[in-house]
């Protein structure tokens, strides 16, 4: 819970800054755009592209998962 709640908040920050992170599709790895407009939605408040709507079912199975790729990542 208490990562899940910490990938949220990261993931949002992502969102508010008005940039998307990834040029690909978190569930697939497909480059977005390459298979028509990326299929788009908001996930607890975090915009999330997906490469197709196929995508979906298998983000809905472990949204977790796909949010940690969304999450900028640290420089130490």
């Amino acid at each position: 819970m208490k990562k899940s709640f910490i990938i949220l908040l990261l993931s949002s920050a992502v969102c508010w800054a008005g940039n998307y992170s990834l040029t690909t599709c978190v569930v697939s790895g497909e480059k977005l755009g390459e298979m028509g407009d990326p299929y788009v939605f908001t996930y607890q408040g975090t915009e999330v592209k997906l490469c197709c709507d196929h995508c979906k079912a298998k983000f809905d199975k472990n949204p977790a998962k796909f949010m940690e790729k969304l999450a900028p990542k640290v420089v130490k």
